[in-house]
């Protein structure tokens, strides 16, 4: 029996998941705990998706910023369960993504792995895209793998991820798992409420909910070409931003903001059921974990839109929506301990399979 810690920190930019894990045959949660996203931080790692002076330094500073709050709330959670460090057979920590381009072969993500392993006195194991990309792949999405192992089914299943994208793991009984990044998920809901309103994200989907879609602005955010294209597919605030956004909106006579909020619900629920039922026809089953299980409209939606599945919360399945994703960079730590590999060619489009992760001894 081993313990695993996994952090994760993803790109709604919300706060910090962090999880204890034991892994067995099987990977089954023990506690969890979450540290908000201090808003200095936040506006930090925004501002370093895109360039901008003096970014390598200023990158520097963010992740030991970053780290030492890891680290705090990893003390925070061993505290919790009587644990000390020499417990935990190492840290899985996803880092926090500042730029995804796989296509000109590169996706970063920073977290200093070395100060983490100082600070906690455990083995950490991180960067974990970089070598999927090496192979020729696009370093995400990287959870299809764990919830193949996590949720073993006999019905045409597929495991969507709302965060700030929303991904897509295929299950089938007797197939290898296949997925891809669907879209925007909660990234521009989230941007543009905060920009109205001075909301960070719109609670139970409320604001969507009072407004009425806007055809024309829906049609010309569909049009994007990564909604044409198959995967292997990812994506991030490269692509999907609230300058976009505004780029459309700048072709509009006139709309009402509530409307842009329930037209952003409907490119999110839209992009994810057109790209389910592109690759997956006749899904039985759809288990939503991320932020964007919590999104009562959304689920709403999802459900009309996909009438003859039953669409469920991985909660209703044991698994806390919650903390699946950090669930998972704990177990792609396990992996590359124990050689295993992590990635999946079928959803990165690799040249094979790989064992991800550098590991960075306590």
């Amino acid at each position: 029996m081993h313990l695993y810690i996994g952090v994760m920190s993803g790109t709604s930019l919300d706060g910090f998941d962090i999880v204890l894990i034991e892994q067995n045959s099987q990977c089954r949660l023990i506690g969890s705990h979450y540290l908000p996203m201090p808003s200095d931080l936040r506006q930090t790692l925004l501002a370093l998706c895109s360039s901008g002076a003096d970014e390598l330094a200023r990158a520097a500073i963010a992740e030991q910023h970053w780290v030492r709050l890891v680290a705090q709330g990893i003390q925070h959670l061993l505290a919790q369960h009587n644990l000390l460090a020499r417990d935990i057979r190492a840290i899985g920590s996803h880092g926090q993504t500042i730029r995804h381009e796989p296509a000109r072969g590169f996706s970063i993500q920073i977290g200093n792995p070395a100060l983490l392993a100082e600070l906690t006195g455990i083995s950490v194991v991180s960067d974990f895209r970089r070598r999927d990309i090496a192979a020729g792949g696009q370093g995400a999405p990287l959870v299809p793998a764990f919830h193949e192992a996590l949720f073993p089914t006999e019905q045409r299943c597929a495991v969507l991820n709302i965060g700030g994208f929303s991904n897509l793991s295929l299950l089938e009984p007797g197939q290898s798992v296949s997925g891809f990044d669907c879209g925007p998920g909660n990234v521009l809901l989230d941007a543009w409420i905060e920009l109205q309103r001075g909301e960070r994200f719109d609670r139970d989907g409320a604001w969507a909910a009072s407004g009425h879609v806007h055809a024309e602005l829906l049609q010309a955010l569909l049009s994007d070409e990564f909604f044409q294209t198959l995967g292997p597919k990812s994506t991030g605030r490269e692509l999907f931003n609230l300058n976009w956004l505004t780029q459309q909106l700048t072709r509009l006579p006139s709309y009402e903001p509530a409307d842009v909020q329930a037209t952003l619900l409907e490119l999110t629920a839209h992009s994810i059921i057109a790209a389910l039922s592109a690759a997956q026809q006749q899904t039985e089953l759809l288990l939503v974990c991320g932020g964007g299980a919590h999104n009562g409209a959304l689920m709403r939606r999802l459900q009309s839109l996909l009438p003859h599945a039953q669409v469920s919360s991985t909660d209703a399945y044991g698994v806390p929506a919650d903390w699946v994703e950090a669930m998972a960079f704990a177990w792609l730590a396990h992996c590359c301990l124990e050689g295993i590999a992590g990635n999946r060619p079928s959803v990165t489009g690799a040249r094979g399979l790989r064992v991800l992760g550098a590991i960075y001894p306590a």
